[in-house]
């Protein structure tokens, strides 16, 4: 699933549309990605409308038209957003198009776990959820994640960092790359953590944010080797910091790879 620098990468794709009109919008509006939206309405407000900026917060997108249209994208699981030809072609996976003069930008999402959502006003859309500070940001302070984390004093702390109301963008593979860095075992009960443990986290969950936009956010390209991302994915990965096997089991409803001794 798409997480925070994925998302960013995938936001920056359509960045080459700025300051060009859509000439035709082509969707699929049967599918399941465009739940409670009004696809007419969605193809009436973007045609021939200008795309003037993009925005992303956590593992939302949000497009903003002329004429005070609006477009939010979530990726869901297999979402991506790519340029094509402008006399590109949709194909079945191929859900909404639009195209310009010079390319076509298109949303495809194999397993239709995304969202495309719409709305026309002169306010930024209400689903657009601008309350939670992002993890990369000031706004994202040692206090409020302690705060938050108290909250879900029950929970495993790997089920807790899933939760988009307190870290935006983090999913699976950030969540394990943050308590592997940070020492703590992800079956740990958050309401059983320290006060030097949370702010392990905090310290992990920055660093893991802005390294990860700096590489993938970028341009795609990997993490340094360093990184448990490159072998939580292997049959018999081991541990980068002292070799040992990981350790791999159902958390907070997803697959979960920790170091047994690292991360006791």
């Amino acid at each position: 699933m798409p997480e925070l620098a994925e998302v960013e990468y995938f936001r920056k794709r359509w960045d080459a549309g700025l300051g060009e009109k859509i000439v035709a919008v082509q969707l699929h509006g049967e599918k399941r990605i465009f739940r409670g939206t009004d696809v007419r309405a969605l193809e009436r407000g973007l045609d021939r409308q200008t795309l003037l900026r993009s925005r992303a917060r956590g593992k939302q997108m949000l497009f903003e038209f002329s004429c005070d249209n609006w477009l939010g994208i979530h990726l869901g699981m297999s979402g991506k957003l790519r340029l094509e030809a402008p006399k590109f072609h949709p194909a079945r996976h191929d859900h909404l198009v639009l195209q310009q003069k010079k390319r076509a930008l298109v949303f495809s999402d194999a397993r239709q776990f995304g969202r495309v959502r719409f709305q026309h006003g002169k306010e930024t859309p209400s689903w657009w959820e601008v309350s939670v500070p992002e993890i990369h940001s000031r706004e994202f302070t040692k206090s409020s994640l302690r705060e938050f984390v108290r909250r879900h004093a029950r929970a495993p702390i790997k089920a807790v960092l899933l939760l988009q109301k307190g870290f935006p963008g983090v999913g699976n593979w950030m969540a394990d790359e943050i308590l592997w860095r940070a020492r703590i075992a992800p079956r740990t009960r958050a309401g059983k953590l320290s006060v030097e443990r949370l702010d392990a986290i905090w310290r992990a969950t920055r660093f893991v944010a802005q390294a990860s936009l700096q590489t993938i956010g970028q341009d795609f390209s990997d993490p340094p080797k360093s990184w448990l991302l490159h072998e939580r994915w292997k049959a018999g990965g081991k541990c980068p910091r002292d070799g040992q096997p990981l350790r791999r089991a159902t958390i907070g409803g997803r697959t979960t790879a920790w170091c047994p001794t690292c991360q006791k």
